[in-house]
């Protein structure tokens, strides 16, 4: 068929989802006739058919067809950046842990989501641009964090460092540490929960549960770092596979909710007393990435956002403990339970 276009895959573009790809690419067409190309296999991955929801790789090969009747496309603006005042510009690089070259690491606030979405005004995707400083283009994403999720969160500089970054985290050459405060104490205090997590319809959404049968493996390492009875504890955790909502969804297997994670916890991830915030109480405390220039690693941490700051006070934990910011020894061999907690 003649206008037919055969692209190969960039290394910024490694890892998303085809149907994000096209929206990148090609703004105008619009979701249902690409899915209607779909259907037909007219669009294919390297000679296959493929479906809207597939990861694409960097070097494979997407065949493009022509579009049918252009003339009813209507082209796309280019989104227009959030408009920021210089304070606005301020703040933003006021989040910045991190900068060189090819990489820059923020410690994203609490409550702001990394991308836009209906009903979504501000966003950081939209913020990027204030993160420019000296290169013609914004940074990329690399990973995301949940909305009300704070800390260190990776931004490429250029499309080859997005390329080495995301092939990074697919790998897990990344290590990330969090730091949550959950409600009780897990037991045992230090351990790790190898559950499988699957999406599944429910009457609030959406919302992913431990599943055994139909899961996808989800590995979780924690440690107890303090604690004030059995009321509340100060956790550490190594997430060492990258589920949705995996750390949230693995405490609350545990019986011990994150802290204000209503969605998972429900009334039992609230603590009373005015010393402690109904927000999430969850935070990327330390990321390890090796540099994209392939001379060492980069290792930030990133300072606890002021709700949990307070909490800690409120609690007397030791934010200055040496031993919550260790990365856990991956030496030792662990094996895989399903098992069901009771």
């Amino acid at each position: 068929m003649s206008g037919v276009k055969n692209i190969t895959v960039a290394a910024d573009d490694d890892d998303i989802r085809l149907d994000r790809w096209f929206k990148r690419h090609f703004p105008e067409l619009p979701y249902g006739r690409l899915e209607k190309l779909l259907r037909k296999g007219q669009i294919r991955l390297d000679g296959k058919r493929v479906k809207a929801n597939q990861r694409i790789e960097k070097g494979q090969v997407v065949r493009v067809p022509p579009f049918g009747d252009t003339a009813s496309l209507k082209p796309v603006e280019p989104k227009a950046h959030i408009h920021l005042t210089q304070d606005e510009i301020d703040e933003v690089r006021s989040w910045v842990l991190y900068r060189d070259d090819e990489v820059i690491v923020i410690n994203k606030p609490a409550g702001l989501p990394t991308q836009g979405g209906t009903g979504i005004k501000r966003h950081l995707d939209g913020l990027l641009h204030a993160l420019q400083f000296d290169k013609k283009d914004k940074p990329r994403l690399c990973h995301r964090l949940d909305k009300d999720t704070s800390g260190v969160l990776v931004l490429a500089r250029s499309a080859t460092a997005a390329g080495s970054l995301t092939k990074a985290f697919k790998s897990k050459d990344a290590r990330k540490l969090y730091w949550a405060l959950t409600v009780k104490v897990p037991n045992p205090r230090d351990g790790k929960v190898f559950q499988p997590i699957a999406k599944h319809p429910s009457w609030r959404g959406e919302r992913m549960v431990i599943d055994v049968d139909e899961g996808q493996d989800a590995r979780t390492l924690y440690r107890t770092i303090e604690s004030t009875g059995n009321v509340a504890a100060w956790v550490a955790m190594e997430p060492r596979t990258g589920r949705t909502h995996q750390l949230r969804v693995h405490c609350a297997y545990l019986k011990t909710p994150i802290q204000g994670d209503g969605k998972y916890g429900g009334e039992d991830a609230y603590l009373t007393g005015e010393g402690v915030s109904k927000k999430m109480h969850l935070h990327a405390r330390r990321i390890q990435i090796p540099s994209p220039d392939g001379v060492g690693v980069i290792d930030v941490f990133a300072p606890l956002p002021d709700h949990m700051k307070r909490s800690w006070d409120f609690f007397g934990f030791d934010e200055q403990n040496e031993e919550a910011d260790e990365l856990f020894d991956l030496s030792k061999k662990v094996t895989a339970t399903y098992k069901h907690h009771d």
